[in-house]
């Protein structure tokens, strides 16, 4: 039960870590990029059901992506471990971004712009992650 508490704890740490970023970088798409790339501006136009809808999937990817992190690191000060956990979130979703625009007539590049937030998203919640670890406000799981 102590690990659950402590796998819920990294959970809650990683979405609110990444619903952090969204919500940065949802205001830099809206009130900085969208000048430079009208397609953004169109993706993020306003506050409306869609822009929450993506903050509730975004919280929930950085919830499990702060369990499964938890896990793949373990007591390990291994970094290409770390930076394989992020990459397996960040490009999974930044990929499915790209392909998107790829099969649409909008120019790839506001995709391209998507999929590197997903993973800066990710990165962040690395830290966030690792820095929760470090204060022991979670505990790393321990590899028997």
């Amino acid at each position: 039960m102590v690990e659950r508490i402590e796998s819920l704890k990294a959970g809650i740490v990683g979405g609110f870590s990444v619903c952090f970023v969204f919500v940065l970088l949802s205001a830099l798409n809206t009130f900085v990029l969208a000048k430079y790339f009208q397609n953004l501006a169109s993706l993020h136009s306003d506050v409306n059901w869609h822009l929450w809808v993506s903050g509730a999937i975004a919280t929930f990817s950085g919830l499990l992506f702060g369990v499964t992190y938890r896990y793949i690191i373990r007591s390990d000060k291994n970094p290409q471990l770390k930076a394989g956990g992020v990459l397996a979130f960040g490009l999974v979703r930044g990929l499915t971004q790209i392909e998107l625009g790829l099969n649409s007539n909008i120019t790839i590049w506001s995709f391209l712009v998507l999929a590197a937030e997903s993973l800066l998203w990710f990165v962040f919640a690395a830290i966030a992650l690792d820095f929760a670890i470090k204060l022991r406000w979670v505990k790393p799981f321990s590899s028997i």
